[in-house]
């Protein structure tokens, strides 16, 4: 049975995963996998270490698609699938990979899925995320002090050198692919139930 294919995008602390995670509990009587985009950045351990922070990990060249592509497509047609697991404080992939398994709904989230055309057209439903700007930089310094063993001033150096100007650049255009637009900042209830109404309907 092919699976349902649902993208979430937004920028960064947007609340993408709160409402991927909103999702899973409203269609808690259904088989529903989540897949991060962030689970695909790009292996640096050949960049030395000191040097790794100063990559444009905002940027689409950043993720590896093709692989992110063939996973989606394998879960859709209805198979288990093994995504990267990757280390955010050394910027690398662990050794060992996660197994996704055979879902009736797979969720995609992240900053940059609507901006790759093909991994775009795989999704049944599309949905953008939008939060302000100040709002995003509060939670993103919340998040990633509190969970990546991140600093202040790197978190801060890091949004205005790439997270800024690359959501500028390719995030927010790539909202004009979405088909629904919530808003991150407010009740996201009312739009959780008509995204699972959606998905039902297509299940």
């Amino acid at each position: 049975m092919r699976a349902v294919g649902v993208g979430i995008c937004g920028g960064s602390a947007s609340g993408k995963s709160t409402l991927a995670q909103a999702l899973l509990q409203e269609l808690r009587d259904c088989r529903v996998s989540v897949v991060q985009q962030d689970s695909f950045y790009r292996d640096q351990s050949h960049v030395p270490l000191g040097e790794r922070d100063c990559i444009n990990f905002d940027h689409p060249d950043s993720i590896e698609f093709d692989l992110l592509r063939a996973a989606l497509q394998l879960l859709i047609a209805g198979s288990a699938a093994e995504i990267p697991r990757y280390d955010f404080l050394t910027h690398t992939r662990l050794a060992h990979t996660q197994t996704v398994p055979l879902s009736e709904v797979i969720i995609v989230e992240g900053t940059l899925i609507f901006a790759d055309p093909g991994l775009c057209e795989s999704f049944d439903v599309r949905v953008y995320v939008h939060a302000d700007d100040d709002v995003r930089l509060i939670r993103r310094l919340q998040r990633d002090t509190r969970e990546r063993g991140r600093t202040f001033d790197s978190v801060i150096q890091q949004y205005l050198r790439t997270v800024r100007p690359m959501h500028r650049e390719f995030v927010e255009p790539s909202k004009i692919r979405a088909e629904l637009i919530v808003d991150g900042d407010g009740d996201i209830q009312p739009a959780v139930q008509t995204i699972a109404h959606r998905i039902r309907s297509l299940l």
